[in-house]
This record gives structure tokens, sequence and C-alpha cells, in this order.
């Protein structure tokens, strides 16, 4: 996926705009994960109209308070603005994971042409191989939300990253509130299991029968 903005600069929309220009950096963003190349314009009234929906969208699947571990998703807005001002303004109010490209590049018009872009709002989603999903999820997304996510990892095959080295020691894997209470709850007390016996609480074993018949034992 990374190959598709080979030698060109992506952006963070965070408060330093940190560029990705190297191969290295891109991969880290873009590989093995489903890339939403939003084209929009802030002049454009369905735009701004579709913007929110798409945001909630994607904060509900990367933001540590809403999921566990965020989605392998990235989002890439393709501006169609007149200006760089116009574009900035449009931004200002999107996901600090967005990337985006540099107004000057001419990329932004390349892709709309290349994806054949007839109409804004457009969000054309791309599988890891770079080969194009669906050619426009506006409508999916504004029906159906973040369930649009599983339907499109089972049709991409996309390798879950739970079997993948880290991809981001800079970014660790968001961890809600209750992973503690989850984990107490799952842990097995192995002292507490090696040491039954008379008065331990457990029940007697019935005479006559099998040795170590642990019916009901969890583990």
């Amino acid at each position: 996926m990374a190959s598709l903005f080979s030698g060109r600069v992506l952006i963070r929309n965070n408060s330093d705009q940190d560029e990705l220009d190297t191969e290295a950096e891109l991969s880290r963003r873009l590989e093995n994960r489903l890339v939403l190349l939003f084209f929009g314009s802030g002049s454009c009234p369905q735009c701004q109209a579709f913007a929110p929906i798409l945001r909630d969208f994607f904060v509900k699947l990367t933001d540590e308070f809403y999921v566990l571990r965020a989605a392998q998703l990235a989002l890439v807005y393709v501006s169609q603005d007149p200006t760089e001002e116009q574009q900035d303004l449009f931004l200002r109010d999107m996901p600090k994971k967005w990337l985006f490209l540099p107004f000057e590049d001419d990329l932004r018009r390349d892709l709309g042409r290349r994806f054949s872009v007839e109409r804004l709002p457009a969000v054309v989603v791309l599988k890891p191989s770079g080969d194009v999903l669906t050619h426009d999820a506006t409508d999916e997304i504004r029906r159906l939300g973040p369930a649009c996510f599983a339907n499109w990892q089972e049709a991409a095959e996309l390798l879950d990253r739970s079997f993948l080295q880290p991809e981001d020691l800079d970014d660790p894997a968001p961890r809600s509130l209750t992973e503690p209470l989850r984990r107490c709850k799952y842990r097995v007390d192995q002292t507490a299991r090696g040491n039954r016996g008379p008065g331990s609480g457990s029940p007697p074993e019935p005479k006559g029968g099998a040795e170590g018949g642990g019916a009901g034992e969890l583990f």
C-alpha cells in the first residue's frame, strides 16, 4: 500500500503536522491496513455534511475510548479544495490520525482520475494490496457506520495484526479501563488449585469414581 505514495510526503493531521517522507514511515502507517481515500472539499456542502459522519466512523474504530485495540484502518484526505487555507480549515476539526497530501502535490488530482472519482464526497476503500475494495463507500458508511469495517476486513482477508510484530512503538496499543478487571477475573490462582483438599471448599470425590474427573473445571 505504501507504494501508492512512494516518493511522496503524507502529513499527519496533528498540531505539529508531522511529515511521513520515507518508505519506512509510510509502511508503518499504511501496510496491512485498509486505507480509505477520502476525496472532499471544504467548499462542498455535501462534504461538509458528510465529514462529521466520517469523523465519528473513524474515531469509533480507532480511538481508545471506544475500542481496546485500534482497527487496522488508515485514512488519507485527498483534498479537492481550491485553496490551502480551505483545506486547513476543513481539517481543523478532523481526527489527528488522519493523513493528507500536501496541497501543492499534484497527486491530489491524479488520484481522482486514477480511481474515477466523479462526485464529492467519495471514499475509496483499498485493500492492503492496493486493489480497490469499494469505489465509493459514502452511502455504506452512512447506513451501517462502524459495522462496515468488519465486512471490509472479511472481504479483504485482512491479516490480524495480533500475530504481527508491533507496528508503532510510539503509539502503544490502546487499552480500556476495564482491562485490568478482565485480567483479574480470568487469572488462574495456581496456589489454590494445587492445594485443594479437605476444608478447602472442594466437594468430596465420589467413592468408586474415576480419579481426576474434573467436570465443571474451567482450566
